[in-house]
């Protein structure tokens, strides 16, 4: 059922839901030494660029992203390849950290994998597009509608209950244009391939 090269074509999601769900294992310790802190940022702990976005607020809200990337990755794994989809992975952690530092200043912590997701979710669907599938120019503008809506109203309702905290939207804003502008320079796949 799972051979290597399975393994091999799902491992950013494979790896994405162990490392979430061994951090959220380890407790509210490692989520203060992983967690997005402008201050601790400023100091030299960089990791916190991308280590925020692997710890969550609780189960609930790392259960809701796992279901997020399931979907995600359903929808769009064979758009680019493994390792694209690792760059793109890794565009979308930066351009949510980067834009809370440079443009969310009063932030002062942020975890959670859901701006990452929305990267993904925009990348996906323009390397669709990109390679001739039009149909997920639905999914883009309903990301992108869902975006304008978060930008002018503020969380869907009900999304930060389930999360068990605040949803800081500008994080999916920051993530999907990092994935947009990723998904325009990596080349998408023609048919779902290996590596």
């Amino acid at each position: 059922m799972f051979n290597r090269q399975t393994l091999k074509q799902h491992s950013l999601p494979l790896t994405l839901a162990l490392m979430a769900t061994l951090l959220a294992m380890a407790g509210d310790g490692m989520t203060e030494l992983l967690r997005y802190q402008a201050d601790e940022v400023k100091a030299g702990e960089i990791w916190r660029l991308v280590s925020a976005n692997l710890v969550h607020l609780g189960w609930s809200h790392t259960l809701m992203n796992l279901l997020g990337l399931g979907l995600i990755w359903g929808l769009f794994w064979g758009s680019f390849s493994n390792l694209n989809w690792w760059l793109i992975s890794l565009i979308s952690s930066l351009a949510v950290s980067l834009g809370l530092l440079l443009l969310n200043p009063d932030l002062i912590w942020y975890v959670g994998l859901s701006g990452v997701l929305h990267g993904l979710f925009v990348a996906g669907a323009v390397g669709a597009i990109r390679r001739g599938d039009n149909r997920e120019a639905i999914l883009l503008a309903a990301i992108v509608g869902k975006l304008l809506w978060e930008q002018s109203v503020g969380a869907l309702p009900g999304s930060a209950d389930m999360a068990g905290g605040p949803v800081i939207v500008d994080s999916h804003l920051y993530g999907a244009i990092g994935g947009a502008l990723a998904a325009l320079f990596f080349r998408p796949q023609l048919w779902c391939q290996a590596d």
